[in-house]
């Protein structure tokens, strides 16, 4: 099928994550991907994580955040690498990068820069906390973003202290945004420079209790005591243990629950207006109801009442179950040294067709001879 991106070329100097997951989305969109790597180590995530968990000949985590692309491996402080990788972009449509603020300066890779090279270029970056202020040039790492952010405070209860989620979120958030503003400067079709920092990204993920701090005059966040889920959401949200394993509860009628469980005690909590106020009494008393029986069992009660709730799969039980496999959303793919592996594919569909490639994740410097011929430096 023909993809949105078909014909326009994008050159990645991005490594790790947040980089690294927008051009995996343009490529997935058809964009033709040539990842301009440092020439001796490469992208940093080649080795740097999922050390344990080699695929490939590199970490899995590169495997999977880069098929699809092309490798070229340059000395960008030579200028032989620096003259091929000026001959890439001058026939590029798309630059990413996400060093620090400054490094693609001292390179000579400002946007300016760039411009003079091609004047409808459109550069995208990331960076930890924007071009200015005291945290510029602190590392834009993940974990540092979601404690800046106030993000960790978001999860969890509040005998637990500050919670990370387990996720790098920052980096795809600030990833998928810079896709957003990458693909409406296209459509623009002048030069533009588009810039995402991974903090404003964890911002605006957090736009619903950012709001309302500044409506109730600063209050802190109260997550609850008992399976606290969502600080802004009552009971009977979260998640629960049953006898053979886990039942998750969102949103509902508290008063409709007493009913369906026979519970007289939860029944007593009858006034809507303090089920938030009283979450954790209410929780509590679900945490002793719900252990008494199986998933299913609360299940074949809850759901023909369209009540909404969802046992709690690991890993195992969700890719064998019917509604994950309906969704194909696993592809096999060739790395550049032959070797196969699975992995996830691009979660769009267009005219209800999937976006796969058959393509893996390139070897350190694969592409640098036919890159070199197609351009010329």
């Amino acid at each position: 099928m023909n993809k949105p991106l078909d014909g326009y070329i994008v050159a990645d100097f991005s490594q790790l994550l947040s980089g690294p997951a927008a051009t995996l989305r343009l490529a997935d969109l058809g964009a033709r991907v040539i990842k301009i790597e440092h020439a001796e180590q490469g992208d940093l995530s080649r080795s740097l994580y999922g050390e344990s968990v080699p695929l490939c000949g590199d970490s899995a985590f590169f495997q999977a955040i880069n098929r699809n692309k092309e490798s070229v491996a340059l000395n960008l402080k030579s200028a032989q690498g620096k003259a091929q990788a000026e001959a890439i972009i001058k026939q590029s449509d798309v630059v990413i990068h996400n060093f620090r603020p400054g490094v693609m300066d001292r390179l000579g890779l400002s946007f300016d820069a760039l411009r003079d090279l091609n004047p409808n270029i459109v550069v995208g970056t990331i960076s930890g906390y924007g071009n200015e202020g005291p945290w510029a040039k602190k590392p834009g790492q993940d974990l540092l973003v979601q404690s800046l952010s106030g993000f960790v405070w978001q999860t969890g209860s509040d005998t637990q202290g500050p919670v990370p989620v387990g996720l790098a979120l920052a980096d795809m958030f600030a990833g998928s945004q810079l896709v957003q503003g990458v693909l409406a400067a296209l459509i623009s079709n002048q030069s533009t420079l588009v810039e995402v920092s991974m903090l404003e990204a964890m911002l605006d993920f957090q736009f619903e209790p950012l709001t309302l701090f500044y409506q109730d005059g600063g209050q802190p966040v109260k997550r609850g005591n008992v399976n606290g889920a969502h600080p802004l959401v009552a009971a009977p949200y979260g998640l629960y243990k049953t006898q053979s394993g886990y039942l998750a509860l969102a949103m509902g009628s508290i008063s409709v629950l007493a009913t369906l469980l026979g519970s007289d005690e939860l029944a007593k909590f009858d006034d809507p207006t303090l089920w938030y106020p009283q979450r954790d009494e209410i929780k509590q008393v679900l945490v002793e109801l719900l252990k008494t029986n199986t998933t299913s069992h609360w299940l074949s009660i809850l759901e023909p009442a369209d009540i909404w709730c969802a046992e709690i799969l690991n890993w195992e039980q969700m890719v064998n179950h019917p509604g994950f496999k309906v969704l194909n959303m696993l592809q096999s793919v060739t790395s550049g040294n032959g070797h196969a592996y699975t992995t996830t594919r691009c979660p769009i569909r267009i005219d209800d067709q999937l976006l796969t490639s058959l393509k893996g994740a390139p070897t350190l410097g694969q592409h640098n001879q036919k890159v070199s011929e197609q351009f010329h430096a």
